[in-house]
């Protein structure tokens, strides 16, 4: 089953006198329970198209579907109630709000979601579990380590239980030790979880701990491969 699809997808831009097409045709299919990378060098397009499959922008041609449904002509709100339920985003500079404890940092995407705070706070408990963190549930982003933010990051994506878990260069601020520990541990939730993780990464060792590597120059797939 294709968790997201796209096809003959292009987003242009206009700088100027100047024509950018940052992605240009591109045809993909993800399916369910997945883990791949998407590499390529700066300007090739691997952030517009993370974008465009998360819904966080809208394509200049062609069709970018979620679990069969084609996004192209949805309203605003629709788009923005795919982002709250199908997809969890993990960022490279984390993005958590330092006033929050972790648990609350977790808790942000449920608020959104109207779940009540007993059942809000129970969620988010487990999934800061998951990622080994329930000793620092109440500790704020400033009291804690660039690997354990990353890691309440990835909580926050996991809490709402989406369809697809999309991480633009998760491991960019990170250190080679905590690289690793993030990776493994993104493989580990992909595989207890059966969950679909596509990783943004211009870091050959992110890449290589995928088990998809797609690259992208010019705005199109340059190769698909197995890692």
């Amino acid at each position: 089953m294709s968790i997201v699809t796209t096809s003959g997808l292009k987003k242009v831009y206009t700088v100027g006198d100047t024509t950018i097409n940052a992605v240009n045709g591109l045809d993909l299919a993800i399916e369910k329970g997945e883990f791949l990378s998407i590499m390529g060098p700066s300007g090739s397009g691997k952030t517009t198209l993370l974008h465009l499959l998360g819904c966080l922008d809208v394509p200049t041609s062609g069709t970018v579907s979620i679990e069969g449904k084609e996004t192209g002509d949805l309203k605003p709100t629709a788009l923005a109630s795919i982002r709250r339920e199908k997809i969890g985003f993990i960022f490279q500079e984390f993005n958590l709000l330092p006033v929050l404890s972790a648990v609350e940092n977790v808790e942000l995407p449920l608020r959104y979601q109207k779940v009540k705070p007993a059942e809000r706070r129970r969620r988010a408990l487990e999934a800061l579990a998951k990622v080994g963190l329930s000793e620092r549930a109440n500790n704020k982003p400033g009291q804690l380590s660039g690997g354990e933010s990353q890691r309440v990051a990835i909580a926050r994506a996991l809490v709402t239980e989406p369809a697809l878990v999309l991480a633009d260069e998760p491991t960019g601020e990170l250190d080679t030790t905590n690289t690793v520990r993030i990776m493994d541990l993104l493989r580990e939730l992909n595989k207890q979880l059966d969950l679909t993780v596509a990783i943004v990464t211009h870091d050959p060792m992110v890449a290589e701990r995928t088990r998809r590597i797609i690259s992208i120059r010019d705005g199109k797939i340059e190769s698909d491969k197995a890692a």
